[in-house]
Parts: C-alpha cells; sequence; structure tokens
C-alpha cells in the first residue's frame, strides 16, 4: 500500500490541532487530511466535524489573512483578493475580509509606501521612468490602479 494512511482518530487529533495554531483555508484542511492517506469520505466527514466544532471557519480565516497580510507585508486589496482566490475562498468571505480593512490606514500605507518608493528613486531624472516605476511597484504591492492614479495626481 503506497497510501502513508494513518487512520481516522490519529488524523483527527492532527488536523485539530493543525487547525488550533492558526487560521486555515477549508482548502488548506482538506489538502492536509489527503496528505494523512485519507479517502474522500472520511476527508470530507472530518472536514464537517471541523467546521462544526468550530476549528474551521472560512470568514474568520479571510479576515484574519487579509488583516494580517495588509499590516506586516502592506499588500493591497487587489493582491490580498487573488491571493485569498487561490485558496478558494468564497466571493462572501473575500468582500467581507476586505471590507475590514480600515479605509484611511489603507491610504495612509499607500502613501507611506508611495514616498518610500520615490525617495529611492531620487537619482532617476527622467519623470516618466520615475512614474512608471512607481506605478509598477505600487501595482505590484496590490494597490488599485485608480488610487494609485489618484497619488499621482496629488503629487
Amino acid at each position: 500500500m503506497l497510501r502513508n494512511y494513518i487512520g481516522k482518530e490519529k488524523a483527527w487529533q492532527k488536523i485539530k490541532h493543525y487547525c488550533a495554531y492558526q487560521e486555515r483555508s477549508h482548502a488548506e484542511a482538506r489538502e492536509k487530511l489527503y496528505s494523512f492517506g485519507l479517502y474522500k469520505q472520511e476527508v470530507e466527514t472530518l472536514l464537517v466535524q471541523l467546521i462544526e466544532e468550530n476549528y474551521l471557519n472560512e470568514e474568520r480565516f479571510a479576515i484574519a489573512f487579509a488583516g494580517g497580510k495588509f499590516r506586516m507585508k502592506q499588500w493591497g486589496r487587489v493582491k490580498i483578493k487573488f491571493e485569498l482566490q487561490q485558496k478558494a475562498v468564497s466571493a462572501y468571505c473575500i468582500k467581507k475580509a476586505l471590507a475590514g480593512i480600515d479605509e484611511n490606514e489603507y491610504l495612509a500605507t499607500l502613501q507611506k509606501l508611495a514616498k518610500g518608493k520615490l525617495a529611492t528613486l531620487k537619482s532617476e531624472k527622467n519623470i516618466f521612468i520615475k512614474k512608471t516605476k512607481l506605478r509598477n511597484y505600487l501595482m505590484q504591492k496590490g494597490y488599485e490602479p485608480s488610487m494609485i492614479m489618484e497619488f499621482f495626481n496629488g503629487i
């Protein structure tokens, strides 16, 4: 037998610890259960049990993920939304998570990042190249093009 099957009871103990350690998406928990060598029916049964016992909550995960990525990595909403979609989080939970980001804090972070990047571009004499580099940096961080243009209009 090629599967590294550990049994449903042992898997239940491990997955509870895995989900209690930090917030997880349903897809992450499902993937972990399959890594224990469980069969589809066992995986689905344990996922339902995790949700019922509140070890797994997609909305809570999305809010924690969005808040953490914004505060720690200063990601914009576009990048956060994309990453949550990659983790198979529902559109409702993504919308709720993005709504949890304070608008004033978001704008202040965008301005801080832009000013910091401008400081590193002091030696660049061509204004078009400077703006292009700044725009590309902010878009790579996941900020909306409309907000970036507003920032440019303000400088």
